[in-house]
C-alpha cells in the first residue's frame, strides 16, 4: 500500500510561477529614527497650534480678563485700595446708560430686520437673473460696500445727505423735516453696508436651491407660491434668521459712523462707553465703561449662540 500521509494544504494567495521572482516584502514606514511606525500612532500635532492659542490668550484672553475684573470692581477714592463689588454693573444697567442700550438693541434690530429684507430680495434677483454678468457685479459691489463703514462713510453721507449737502440742497430735503443727525439718519448709514453684506450672505444659500425641487413641486401641481411656502421659505429660514442675527451683531458693534454722524445726539451704549473712558462726562468712569463693555460682551455671546446652531441647520439642509 502508498503511504497515505496527507500532505500540507497549500498556501492561499496566487500561486508563484516558475522562473518569476518573488514579491518584495513591504517596506517597514520608518519616518525620523529608522524604526517602523507602530500602527494608529499619530504624530503629535499640538505644537502646531501653540503660537495660535497664544495669540488668543494675549490678543483676547487678556483684554477680556481686564474688563471682567474692572466692571466687578470699585476704586476708594480716599485710600484708593481696590474692592470687589457689583456698583458698575448695576450702574450701568440704569439711568443713561441703560437708556443707551436700549437704543443700541433697537437701532440694530429694526436695521437688521431691513438689512435681511432687501438684502434676500437683491440676493434672489441676482440668482434668478440670467446675466452672468449681473452676478459678477453685484457680487463685486456687495463686497467692497459691505467693508466701507465708519468715520469714512459718515463724512461722506454728512456731504450728501447733511444740513449742507449736496443732495439735500438739490431737492430741499430740509424742508420736509429730514434730518441726517437723527435715528432715522443712522437708519439710512447702517443700511448702506449692512444690505451688501446681507448679499453676500445669504446668496451662497438661494444657491443651494435646488432646482429639482421645484420641478417636483411643479410636478405634483404645486404653484410658485405653494413651494416658496411649504418648501424654499422652510428650508432657507436657517439662513435668513443666520444672516439676521449677524446683521444684528454688525449693527450693534458699529461705533464709528455713529460717533462722527451724530455724536452723543443718539444714546447709543458705544458712544457712551467712549465718553466714559475719555473722561468727557465724569472722571474716573473708566470701570463704568467696563462694566458696559461687559454688557455688550454678554449680548454678543447671546447672539454667538442663536448663529452657530442657525449656520449648522443651514449647512445640513444646503450642503
Amino acid at each position: 500500500m502508498p503511504d497515505q500521509t496527507a500532505l500540507p494544504a497549500p498556501a492561499a494567495g496566487p500561486v508563484p510561477v516558475a522562473g518569476a521572482a518573488a514579491p518584495a516584502p513591504p517596506a517597514p514606514d520608518v519616518r525620523g529614527g529608522g524604526a517602523p511606525r507602530r500602527r494608529g500612532a499619530r504624530p503629535h500635532r499640538w505644537p502646531v497650534v501653540v503660537p495660535f492659542f497664544a495669540f488668543l490668550a494675549v490678543c483676547f484672553g487678556l483684554p477680556a480678563g481686564t474688563m471682567v475684573y474692572g466692571a466687578f470692581t470699585v476704586l476708594d477714592p480716599e485710600s484708593g485700595a481696590s474692592r470687589f463689588s457689583t456698583e458698575n454693573v448695576s450702574g450701568s444697567l440704569s439711568g443713561a446708560y441703560a437708556t443707551g442700550l436700549t437704543g443700541s438693541v433697537e437701532l440694530s434690530l429694526f436695521t437688521a430686520l431691513l438689512a435681511t429684507v432687501i438684502g434676500t430680495l437683491i440676493a434672489q434677483a441676482v440668482v434668478t437673473s440670467p446675466r452672468p454678468a449681473l452676478r459678477g457685479i453685484v457680487v463685486s459691489a456687495s463686497g467692497v460696500l459691505a467693508n466701507f463703514s465708519g468715520a469714512p462713510l459718515a463724512f461722506a453721507f454728512i456731504a450728501t445727505l447733511g444740513t449742507t449737502g449736496t443732495v439735500t440742497q438739490l431737492f430741499h430735503l430740509d424742508r420736509t423735516g429730514f434730518s441726517l443727525y437723527s435715528f432715522t439718519g443712522l437708519v439710512l448709514a447702517y443700511l448702506f453696508f449692512m444690505v451688501p453684506l446681507m448679499v453676500v450672505t445669504v446668496l451662497p444659500a438661494l444657491d443651494g436651491l435646488r432646482s429639482q425641487w421645484q420641478e417636483a413641486a411643479a410636478s405634483c401641481g404645486a404653484t410658485r407660491g405653494q413651494y416658496w411656502r411649504h418648501v424654499g421659505i422652510p428650508v432657507l429660514t436657517p439662513s435668513l434668521l443666520g444672516g439676521a442675527v449677524l446683521m444684528f451683531g454688525t449693527a450693534f458693534a458699529s461705533h464709528a459712523t455713529a460717533a462722527v454722524m451724530v455724536g452723543s445726539s443718539q444714546p447709543l451704549i458705544t458712544i457712551q462707553i467712549a465718553n466714559a473712558l475719555n473722561g468727557n462726562v465724569l472722571v474716573g468712569q473708566e470701570n463704568l465703561a467696563l462694566a458696559m463693555s461687559l454688557n455688550m460682551v454678554v449680548i454678543a455671546l447671546l447672539v454667538m449662540a442663536v448663529q452657530i446652531p442657525l449656520q449648522r441647520r443651514s449647512a445640513r439642509w444646503l450642503g
